[in-house]
């Protein structure tokens, strides 16, 4: 992949409290780079807005559209990242950077790529205190929390019971995903809730949950006790790293980003073949965590990804270390 020294990239261009050596990738490097991002968004979202275009949804493959506030668009525009500056070589390419929170500066005299000679085109990188004067406050949030999170062992053996005690003692029609039947009866399904432990660290599942099945959790989080109990284990918490790495654009890689969607992805499939809803009709398999097969099925998908979120959060602080933001 072609780069720049990060010596060409303008002097002006970054103030002392920011200096930092960045590579500056050549204008075919990220033209590669954007439209391989571009093409697999599409792919990812290709069934997601055939389905929006005819009026249908998906109990599953929806949420990620639904739930968070981006909608395909958003993901597909790529991010070079706070780790990285972009060479400016067209009118198009300064057109695509002419936006919010970046900051294009002319290219010093002797700087070249194979593009374009010696003392043309220019660059463009994240403003960053631009950025942290406007998003300064959230990125701190999400830097602590990551740094929580990251710092923990992963708790593991909750088997997606929060999904069990969102329905539990409901009537017919009060479930959240009410065009989705019961895998067991009501009956048996507040059997299951009412035989196991419910530990959800997770507020924003937590919330979710019905008022008969709220005592039952062993512990009772809020929104403003996140940082002290968001574990690695929580499906959940792994899935938000998806929402988070989107919120802190576009410090953010689009790589990062693209990893965060696709363990969202993964993460939501598990979370709805655990739950007591039968999706057989949709193609998916149960993991019947009622059972001792299924719970162990369930632990070993968990813990791997809890390693692939520890991976993800150990990348989204790197990006906001390089932004400015520490813990």
């Amino acid at each position: 992949m072609g780069v720049m020294t990060a010596s060409t990239a303008p002097a002006s261009a970054r103030s002392p409290e920011t200096a930092v050596e960045v590579p500056v990738l050549t204008a075919a490097s990220w033209h590669a780079l954007r439209a391989a991002h571009e093409a697999t968004v599409g792919e990812r979202t290709a069934a997601h807005l055939a389905r929006r275009s005819r009026g249908e949804t998906h109990p599953v493959e929806d949420f990620l559209f639904t739930y968070y506030p981006f909608k395909p668009g958003k993901l597909a525009r790529w991010q070079p990242g706070a780790r990285r500056a972009v060479e400016i070589a067209t009118d198009e390419d300064r057109a695509a950077f002419d936006r919010r929170w970046f900051r294009i500066e002319e290219a010093p005299a002797g700087a070249s790529t194979r593009s374009s000679p010696a003392g043309a085109g220019a660059v463009a990188f994240v403003d960053l205190p631009a950025w942290r004067t406007e998003r300064g406050d959230g990125a701190r949030f999400i830097a602590g929390l990551l740094h929580s999170t990251l710092g923990r062992e992963a708790t593991l053996g909750c088997f997606g019971l929060h999904e069990w005690a969102m329905v539990y003692r409901q009537s017919p029609g009060e479930h959240r995903h009410d065009q989705v039947p019961l895998r067991l009866s009501q009956a048996d399904t507040d059997a299951v809730v009412e035989s196991h432990r419910i530990r959800c660290s997770h507020f924003d599942a937590f919330r979710f949950f019905t008022p008969a099945a709220v005592p039952r959790n062993t512990l009772q989080p809020t929104r403003a006790g996140m940082r002290a109990n968001e574990q690695p284990g929580c499906l959940h918490a792994g899935m938000d790293l998806y929402k988070w790495a989107m919120k802190l654009e576009p410090i953010v890689a689009s790589e990062t980003v693209l990893e965060a969607f696709d363990l969202a992805c993964a993460i939501r499939r598990l979370d709805m073949e655990a739950s007591p809803y039968d999706l057989r009709a949709w193609g998916y398999t149960p993991v019947r965590i009622e059972t001792a097969a299924g719970k162990a099925e369930y632990m070993r998908r968990q813990e791997a990804f809890s390693h692939r979120a520890q991976d993800i959060r150990r990348t989204l602080l790197a990006e906001l270390a390089a932004a400015g933001i520490t813990v």
